[in-house]
């Protein structure tokens, strides 16, 4: 058993619940700030360098769980993996949850402003002095174990919502699935959004290889929710769901979405069952016509979740609870970065959207809109394959090329040169902060301004 070779001193530490140094005369903040410092530079961050920090197995995060106790075995939860759209998804199931009563643990990734937004516990940030105390239980046995950014977080998040006796959790997958540190859960549902082209240098250069780790995440016996009915990959999930008798449903078979309008705060959709309208015109505090099958998908997370409710004796989710969560999504889960609202006169956006679909669904949205001109702040990382997103983004916008301030970010000339391949046409800037600084600059109050092409852009102006 791997935790015989740790330390009884640790083992003793962790069970007193004391940290192993005494505790500073530093402020809370100073000891918060000194706690991320070690953790942005001792653990390897997939974020900030890429493949480097993606360990493909799960040793580090099984032996973290061992010696926790295995947290994220005291409690109920949902898995969510999927290409796009894993996020809103994660955030408005969490938030249904909210409204149906229950105490919702949230681990979602990456974050934008504050480490903390990756683990909330009914939209509330898990608290510094948590992230403080654990970090300083955990520190020799991460020197030992030499894990991941992403592996500690997670458990983090597990110890986390245990302490906190969570009804249930919503678990977002960092990346990919069969091999991410989250997937060593027994979910209670596993959803998977939708499989399209990101990471290929890790999962996989066609669909079915992508969709092959995303499937990694269905378990023996727990439903599985696909949101969309892909033709490439449908078969992927339905055979790895007779494999391991998951009952399966493919949300698109049974619901379907419709935008109506939107305006600055909310966006109103028409929601059909079988081809029926169910709901007409229902308001939801998030944007995009991507967001459709984002919401199917959830619809049918609800379905098979009552399923299973009713059959335990358990209270089903109503609807109602259904309609507040997506009114409400913004303020129960602090959801930000996907079609978010930065200004207006002129408009300006961000979205997290970075790969072929993601890109796709922003440019649909964009073409959506009525606006004099569009001013593009675009910036990308460096190992990923860009053409894909460049060759759909509007020739007729004015861009604003810039890096991102993290060691993956790609040189704001090099982008540059890629776009204009593309005709697309625009200066360097040497932060983003100051591309969006001369974007607004240049636009006239019915001009839409528009930062995107990577989350790490998108931080940095929220």
């Amino acid at each position: 058993m791997w935790t015989s070779n740790v330390e009884p001193l640790l083992i003793i530490s962790y069970l007193n619940n004391q940290p192993l140094v005494r505790p500073s005369k530093l402020s809370l903040s100073q000891r918060y700030k000194s706690t991320l410092d070690y953790m942005f530079s001792k653990l390897p961050m997939f974020q900030r360098v890429g493949s480097a920090a993606y360990k493909k197995d799960l040793t580090n995060i099984t032996a973290l769980c061992d010696y926790l106790g295995n947290p994220q075995n005291q409690y109920r939860t949902i898995h969510v993996a999927g290409t796009n759209g894993k996020g809103s998804v994660s955030h408005l199931l969490s938030a249904v949850f909210q409204e149906h009563g229950f105490k919702t643990g949230l681990y979602v990734s990456p974050h934008y402003k504050d480490y903390r937004e990756r683990i909330k516990i009914n939209g509330i940030y898990v608290p510094k002095s948590f992230v403080i105390d654990f970090i300083d239980r955990l520190k020799p046995l991460i020197e030992q174990v030499q894990p991941s950014f992403f592996e500690i977080n997670v458990a983090m998040a597990f110890e986390y919502f245990k302490q906190r006796k969570v009804d249930i959790a919503v678990i977002e997958t960092g990346l990919g699935g069969r091999l991410d540190s989250t997937n060593i859960i027994h979910p209670d549902l596993s959803v998977i959004t939708n499989i399209s082209f990101d990471h290929m240098n890790l999962l996989g250069n066609t669909l079915k290889e992508i969709a092959f780790e995303k499937a990694g995440i269905i378990k023996a016996g727990v439903p599985v929710i696909i949101g969309e009915k892909q033709e490439e990959v449908k078969e992927v999930f339905s055979d790895k769901s007779i494999e391991f008798n998951a009952p399966i449903l493919f949300a698109s078979d049974l619901y379907s979405v419709k935008t109506v309008s939107s305006d600055p705060f909310y966006s109103y959709f028409d929601l059909y069952k079988k081809g029926i309208k169910i709901a007409g015109n229902v308001p939801f505090n998030l944007h995009g016509t991507f967001q459709e099958k984002n919401i199917a998908t959830v619809l049918g997370a609800i379905d098979v979740y009552n399923e299973q409710a009713i059959k335990s004796g358990l209270r089903p989710i109503k609807f109602d609870a259904f309609l507040n969560a997506a009114k409400n999504l913004k303020q129960l889960t602090k959801f930000m970065g996907r079609w978010h609202v930065l200004n207006q006169n002129p408009m300006i956006l961000c979205d997290s959207g970075h790969n072929e679909s993601g890109i796709a669904y922003v440019v649909e949205q964009l073409n959506n809109m009525v606006y004099d001109r569009l001013h593009f702040v675009l910036g990308a990382v460096n190992d990923k394959d860009i053409d894909k997103m460049l060759n759909q983004l509007p020739s007729n916008a004015r861009y604003y090329f810039c890096k991102a301030n993290i060691p993956r970010g790609l040189g704001a000339e090099e982008l540059k040169n890629q776009a204009s391949k593309y005709g697309l046409n625009g200066r360097t800037y040497s932060s983003v902060k100051n591309a969006l600084k001369a974007a607004k600059s240049s636009a006239n109050k019915n001009d839409l301004v528009f930062i995107g092409g990577s989350t790490f852009v998108v931080a940095e102006v929220l």
